[in-house]
């Protein structure tokens, strides 16, 4: 991962949620993630968990991986580079 920020929260706002600040950080991944402002690869880093680790809770809330048409394109597109001699 590259550089970070700091977000600084009122102590009393951990406190209120119960969270951990980690935990914390894997909603925020998954909120921005299910609003569409994170891909699931960004989100996934920013949560800080495998790709496995972070499908399998995507997939305990029910949440759908935005996969479409567009997306598969791109990784044929890129499959295809790879492949490529």
């Amino acid at each position: 991962m590259g550089a970070t920020i700091t977000i600084q929260l009122p102590r009393e706002v951990l406190h209120a949620t119960r969270m951990t600040s980690d935990e914390l950080r894997v909603e925020l991944a998954i909120h921005l993630f299910q609003q569409n402002k994170l891909s699931f690869g960004k989100a996934r880093e920013m949560a800080a968990l495998d790709v496995w680790t972070f499908q399998q809770l995507l997939g305990s809330r029910a949440i759908p991986v935005h996969y479409g048409p567009a997306e598969y394109a791109e990784d044929l597109a890129t499959l295809q580079a790879i492949a490529a001699p």
